[in-house]
């Protein structure tokens, strides 16, 4: 979808502040719309997809990196490459906003000053546009700020702190749309990187 009330941000961004900004990934789905696999421990280029949309964050620019997980969440657990702190949601049936409440508390406890939230099914995104978001939080160019391509919004999304409580309010399983469509100084950024557009939601969604 297009966000036209949305401004779009491009880079260069040359950070004028300092802030510690983590990653979190929301790894914690049902799949259903997979079939009866895991999404997440579905082979890509011989490894499991979700260390693969982890990787991204530990090749960039966040510290820490969380992965929050729920269903068959040891197998998930076990896939994921070292280096990440992994919470549990055990509420994570009840939709992506329980994992978003689960994940923001564990980062804000570390006292981040962000956060990017990903999604432990969109592999293809790029390390450099997690990257990209964190310098453009930096330089100030909005809050919250979306990872777009051709001005279309996609994922991941930078939150600074002062959203994490209403964040920790969300419910359902549309996450923080809400305070992105609603936000004053909300912006997408733009990225150049289809992966923000691509997710895996069925066994087609993989290449061959």
């Amino acid at each position: 979808m297009t966000d036209p009330d949305l401004p779009v941000r491009s880079p260069p961004f040359t950070p004028t502040r300092e802030a510690c900004v983590a990653g979190v990934v929301l790894a914690a789905g049902t799949s259903s719309r997979y079939g009866d696999a895991n999404k997440l421990l579905a082979d890509l280029d011989g490894g499991p997809v979700v260390a693969r949309s982890v990787r991204t964050y530990l090749d960039a620019a966040v510290d820490p990196v969380v992965v929050v997980v729920g269903h068959e969440a040891e197998r998930v657990r076990t896939a994921l490459p070292e280096g990440v702190r992994v919470v549990h949601n055990p509420d994570y049936a009840a939709g992506q906003a329980s994992s978003v409440r689960v994940g923001i508390a564990a980062v804000a406890g570390a006292g981040a000053d962000a956060a990017v939230v990903g999604l432990g099914d969109m592999p293809f995104v790029r390390a450099e546009t997690v990257t990209t978001l964190v310098r453009a939080f930096r330089a100030g160019a909005g809050d919250p700020l979306a990872a777009a391509v051709d001005g279309h919004r996609g994922n991941p999304v930078c939150f600074g702190a002062p959203w994490f409580d209403d964040l920790r309010d969300v419910d359902g399983d549309v996450g923080g749309r809400e305070i992105l469509s609603t936000a004053p100084d909300a912006a997408l950024v733009e990225t150049d990187d289809p992966g923000v557009r691509r997710d895996v939601d069925r066994p087609t969604d993989l290449p061959e």
